[in-house]
C-alpha cells in the first residue's frame, strides 16, 4: 500500500520517459548540412517536454544543437530541421534527442554523410 501512495505522490512528467529520435536525414546544403530529425515524445507540457536535438561526430563530439523552446504535446511525432557545418572528413553522425527532465537518453539514429 505504501508503494502505491508513494507512485501517486510521484510528479506526473517523470512517465513521459526519454525523448527518441525516429528517423533523421542530411541534406548537402553548399559548404552546410541541413539536418532533419523527427522526434517523439510524451510532453507533459512546460515541465517535461522533448526540448532539443544534437548532432554528434562519430568521436562523441557534439557538432550541433537544435534547441526547441515549447512543449508539443498536440504533435507528436513531430520534425525540426539545423543546418550548420561539418567538417569534410566526418562521413557519419549521430542524432540524438533531449528531454527537459532527462537530457539524453532515448533511441538515437546514425546516418551517412557520404
Amino acid at each position: 500500500m505504501r508503494l502505491v501512495i508513494l507512485a501517486l505522490l510521484l510528479p506526473l512528467p517523470a512517465f513521459a520517459g526519454e525523448a527518441d529520435v525516429l528517423d533523421a536525414k542530411a541534406t548537402r546544403s553548399g559548404g552546410d548540412w541541413r539536418i532533419e530529425a523527427t522526434i517523439r515524445h510524451a510532453d507533459t507540457g512546460w515541465d517535461h517536454y522533448a526540448n532539443g536535438f544534437e548532432v554528434v561526430g562519430p568521436d562523441g563530439t557534439v557538432l550541433g544543437t537544435r534547441t526547441l523552446y515549447h512543449p508539443h504535446v498536440e504533435e507528436q511525432p513531430f520534425t525540426r530541421s539545423h543546418t550548420l557545418t561539418i567538417p569534410a572528413d566526418i562521413t557519419s553522425v549521430t542524432i540524438r534527442a533531449t528531454d527537459s527532465v532527462h537530457g539524453t537518453g532515448g533511441a538515437e539514429v546514425m546516418i551517412s554523410l557520404e
